[in-house]
């Protein structure tokens, strides 16, 4: 089992360990944005980049570079863990996917429903995909800071429905948030993605290829209107799970380069066995390196960047909302901000508890150790939708009252989800006196 829980458990490290760096540069960003300095801030986010290629020249914002360039690393990532968790995790038969999958889909109908019935302004109401999305990061955060009370099959639990929630809001955001779209750069992007799977399938290793191939996609996807971050799922779900060498032939040169290593350690000077025995290794490296999945090798290089580099920058460039004035009171009141905060704290929990039933009830059965009051306890930590959910709000809202509004209910509806799960599962695991939830 080692080899399967192993890379589940440093994922939710890192992302748990780098919530923390998230929620700072988040209050970092607010603190800014209502600080005397405040159009530094905005000065900072609107300040262009220029790359020219020749062939192809990109004029955009700093805002438009961490949210349409550096975002697309992020699904990426994102489309690597669906991948694993379906093929070779906690997902791979229907019976393990079942509850995670039917949670999930009540997890984003039900606030998605909440939202409509509160918000009934035509323009307000098109970021009804605001509240769907749980932020996996700060939702394992908050369990994390629990420890062992917490079972670990109520974190595979939880992550398994993040990433169900994360496939349905890429869904969501090509579908429903695409802008008017050219078919003629989305056909070439789809021939590219194509071109990926045959070239990977005759056997080309080499990962320079695959990125230029990446690039080529986003580039064509960026004209045909439909969000770019998709293509980085689409990459993710293409990138192949299992080794491209054979085991016979990694346990063949492992043996040889070992008794390399043993004859040289006895021959020759001190300096000579110092030379082939560094380049001994480098050579055990290599074949290392090339007989991991490229799916694994990936995801162990990129979640540490995306952790602690690419969200926190997100979230300083898109949590600044100016809440001076009457901001805060003025949002505070509108419907906007309470479809999306009650859509976080009661359509989120609600949604997964229902889904999570009528799966059990068609035959699935709970991870072990997961009781229904942990569940109610795991679904109001899926109430936290902060990284994605400012996203939709983001391709939802171009008005800057809306946004406003947007990011107000998602900060809320966020804090007071991950303080209920926090007290709920620590109250839950004190009542049992065992490490249940």
């Amino acid at each position: 089992m080692r080899p399967i829980v192993q890379p589940v458990q440093e994922f939710i490290a890192t992302e748990a360990s780098g919530g923390l760096l998230l929620m700072i540069a988040a209050a970092l960003a607010i603190a800014w944005a209502n600080s005397p300095w405040s159009e530094a801030y905005h000065h900072l986010l609107e300040r262009h980049i220029v790359v020219d290629a020749g062939f192809y020249r990109v004029d955009e914002s700093v805002h438009w570079w961490v949210n349409d360039v550096a975002m697309v690393v992020f699904f990426f990532l994102m489309g690597l863990e669906i991948k694993r968790e379906l093929v070779i995790g906690e997902l791979n038969s229907v019976r393990r996917a079942l509850v995670p999958l039917v949670a999930a889909a009540g997890g984003m109908v039900i606030p998605a429903l909440i939202f409509l019935a509160v918000v009934r302004d035509p323009e307000a109401a098109r970021g009804w995909g605001v509240p769907i999305a749980t932020d996996i990061a700060f939702a394992l955060g908050v369990a994390t800071l629990l420890g062992p009370r917490v079972p670990i099959g109520l974190k595979v639990l939880l992550l398994g429905i993040a990433i169900f929630d994360d496939l349905g809001a890429v869904a969501v955001i090509a579908i429903f948030y695409a802008g008017d779209v050219a078919f003629e750069p989305l056909l070439t992007a789809a021939a590219i993605l194509g071109l990926t799977y045959a070239i990977q399938r005759v056997g080309v290793r080499d990962i320079p290829v695959y990125v230029a191939l990446g690039v080529m996609a986003w580039m064509a996807v960026v004209e045909s209107g439909v969000h770019p971050t998709t293509v980085g799922v689409a990459m993710g779900l293409l990138t192949p799970w299992h080794s491209w060498s054979e085991p016979r032939e990694f346990v063949g040169e492992a043996r040889e380069i070992l008794r390399s290593i043993e004859a040289e350690s006895q021959a020759g000077s001190e300096t000579t066995r110092r030379h082939h025995h560094a380049v001994a290794v480098s050579r055990l490296r290599r074949l290392h390196d090339a007989s991991m999945a490229p799916l694994d090798r990936l995801e162990h290089a990129l979640n540490p960047w995306v952790a602690y580099g690419i969200l926190p920058l997100f979230a300083f460039a898109n949590a600044g909302v100016d809440l001076r004035g009457d901001a805060l009171g003025l949002a505070a009141t509108a419907p906007l901000t309470w479809g999306v905060a009650l859509g976080l704290l009661i359509g989120k929990p609600l949604g997964i508890a229902l889904g999570a039933a009528v799966a059990v009830r068609l035959g699935a059965e709970l991870p072990s150790g997961v009781r229904w009051p942990g569940i109610l306890g795991m679904g109001m930590l899926a109430g936290i939708g902060f990284t994605v959910a400012l996203f939709v709000a983001q391709l939802s809202y171009p008005t800057a009252a809306l946004l406003a509004e947007a990011k107000v209910g998602i900060f809320a509806g966020s804090l007071v989800s991950g303080v209920l799960g926090y007290v709920i599962l620590s109250r839950l695991s004190t009542h049992n006196g065992t490490t249940e939830a």
